[in-house]
């Protein structure tokens, strides 16, 4: 617990009788280049290593996506780490402190990660499904496992921290540009990837089965250098983002300890008060709900993607890679105009509405694509997928962070971390699961991705249903009642 002479502490911050600045444009960006590093880290996780487990090293796919997916299993302890952000400042910062040292393990993690699965793929081609084997695929689920606790430590404080330093005027503003960052990191580690990763020679040119490349040492160990090297390099430049994006932030703006009632108290935030709070309104689990359904409808490609352009298009490794560019271009296009433009015209609900509609539709064009093999068809298709999750992203994330209650911020936003991590999860698994499904039922890949999309597609229609009984007023209501009840309860 931080004492009262702490730099950002809660008395010495009362002490102070100006109120924070408001956060200019140029803060906005420096706060997104947290966001920048955690979508080159998605990059390398769900596209490099997926699609090199998947396609080069020919382990199964529902294997590749269930050891992956750990990391977002792991989702409920963002609920804590949310809560522990709001009760246990580090060095008298409520957010900081968190941020780093999260970001610090979970780049250590995905290197680790990268080591266990080579040996996972050498123990599958020597020795086959062994004892060594399953051992391998646990310690692989373990550490993903970890990366996600990494995660959830730094992910979650630092949402909490972009509530702290907003007000409702600029939040769809600060959301637009904070998740434009994060396209721009999927697009950049893209591009950064493609360079690194090996050249066409490594690709299985002809689409057909999928051969391990331990059949092709001299290529395997093309790919296992240029792999590794790009998780030593591109770990370590997103953990020194991460500290030029916060660093000096949260002392100059945020409006923690001005809005909060329980400023004076932080011992007394306890997990079940907080929760007590969370739950005080039925809205919470109307968009709990709507946040699962829409998540999973919207990532459920991610796992298929890069296998979808190498088994039906015929690509090589960096071509894959490089269908996280058109699909980030567009997104980036759709966050950073949809915050500006869309939702001052027709509100934060309203637009995650016209949001999943559009990726519904967009996902019928990318099963289009499938059908005429036609690399440059599927490329326009995703930047179109890309400018319709951009709508998306902004409207549902506005509404989310108007969705919480400054005196438990970080555990609201770890709720809403969870939803939408255990839904990264399910949809992770279930991509690689209903491909294996497809597999079994049709002979040509393009129906078996194209069973994929689909059920994305419906269920994208199914999160506007949800979200239409959202009432963001009765939740703010509901929010502030509980809150007061904890206070009485204290007096008592």
């Amino acid at each position: 617990m931080a004492t009262s002479n702490s730099p950002g502490s809660s008395s010495s911050q009362l002490l102070n009788s100006d109120p924070p600045p408001k956060i200019n444009l140029l803060t906005m960006f420096r706060l997104g280049l947290f966001q920048m590093g955690l979508g080159i880290m998605s990059i390398l996780t769900l596209g490099v290593l997926n699609r090199i487990m998947i396609k080069e090293l020919a382990i199964p796919a529902t294997l590749v996506a269930g050891t992956i997916a750990m990391h977002q299993f792991v989702a409920p302890a963002r609920l804590w780490f949310g809560q522990l952000s709001d009760a246990k400042p580090l060095r008298g910062y409520h957010r900081s402190g968190y941020v780093w040292i999260g970001t610090a393990l979970f780049a250590i993690a995905s290197f680790l990660a990268v080591q266990a699965t080579w040996q996972l793929s050498n123990s599958l081609a020597v020795s086959g499904w062994t004892i060594t084997t399953y051992g391998w695929v646990g310690l692989l689920a373990g550490i993903f496992a970890l990366y996600g606790l990494a995660l959830s430590s730094s992910s979650t404080p630092f949402a909490a921290l972009l509530v702290d330093v907003s007000d409702e005027d600029n939040r769809s503003k600060l959301v637009g540009i904070v998740w434009s960052m994060l396209m721009v990191g999927i697009v950049v580690g893209a591009i950064i990837s493609a360079r690194l990763l090996p050249a066409p020679a490594t690709c299985q040119e002809a689409v057909g089965p999928v051969i391990s490349l331990y059949n092709r040492p001299d290529q395997l160990a093309f790919l296992q250098t240029s792999i590794n090297r790009l998780f030593l390099l591109m770990p370590a430049a997103v953990f020194g983002l991460s500290v030029l994006s916060i660093v000096g932030i949260e002392k100059k703006y945020s409006r923690y300890t001005s809005r909060s009632m329980l400023v004076n108290r932080e011992d007394k935030i306890t997990l079940p008060r907080a929760i007590k709070v969370l739950t005080a309104s039925r809205q919470t689990g109307l968009f709990f709900t709507f946040l699962l359904v829409m998540t999973i409808s919207l990532f459920m490609q991610e796992a298929v993607m890069e296998p979808y352009g190498g088994e039906v298009f015929g690509m090589c490794v960096s071509d894959t890679t490089r269908l996280n560019a058109f699909w980030g271009t567009g997104t980036l296009v759709g966050i950073s105009s949809t915050g500006f433009l869309i939702v001052p015209r027709l509100g934060k609900q309203k637009t995650a509405q016209l949001g999943c509609l559009t990726v519904a539709i967009s996902l019928g064009l990318v099963i289009i694509s499938g059908f005429t093999a036609n690399p440059r068809l599927l490329q326009g298709s995703l930047l179109v997928f890309g400018l319709a999750s951009g709508i998306t992203t902004t409207g549902a994330i506005s509404l989310m962070l108007d969705l919480t209650a400054a005196e438990t911020a970080g555990t609201f936003i770890g709720a809403w971390g969870l939803a939408q991590a255990l839904a990264r999860a399910v949809a992770t698994v279930s991509g690689g699961a209903v491909l294996d499904v497809g597999k079994q039922l049709f002979s040509q890949p393009v129906l078996s991705y194209g069973l994929v999309f689909t059920l994305q597609a419906v269920g994208m229609i199914l999160a506007i249903w949800f979200l239409s009984r959202v009432d963001v007023a009765e939740f703010q209501t509901n929010a502030k009642q509980a809150i007061a009840s904890v206070l009485e309860s204290e007096l008592d």
